[in-house]
């Protein structure tokens, strides 16, 4: 299982609609607004690295109001 945290800017005013719309896709673990720099932060979970990239490219992205995602992979060390 590849865990993953998505950190998402959005148009202004979008982050909780985003979240909300994020929060329903397959896959997605955990969708919330927050505050700083990243409107909305996604915890995620897929089964391969290029399911996991998919997830992110087919479906997240294509959500309305995104502006911007950048992944960061959980790693055991």
């Amino acid at each position: 299982m590849v865990q993953a945290y998505i950190l998402i800017q959005t148009e202004v005013g979008r982050a909780a609609a985003v979240a909300q719309a994020i929060g329903e896709i397959a896959g997605v673990a955990l969708a919330e607004d927050v505050t700083g720099p990243y409107d909305c932060i996604a915890r995620v979970e897929a089964e391969t690295v290029d399911e996991l990239g998919k997830l992110v490219i087919a479906k997240i992205q294509e959500v309305e109001g995104i502006t911007r995602t950048l992944t960061c992979t959980v790693v055991h060390v």
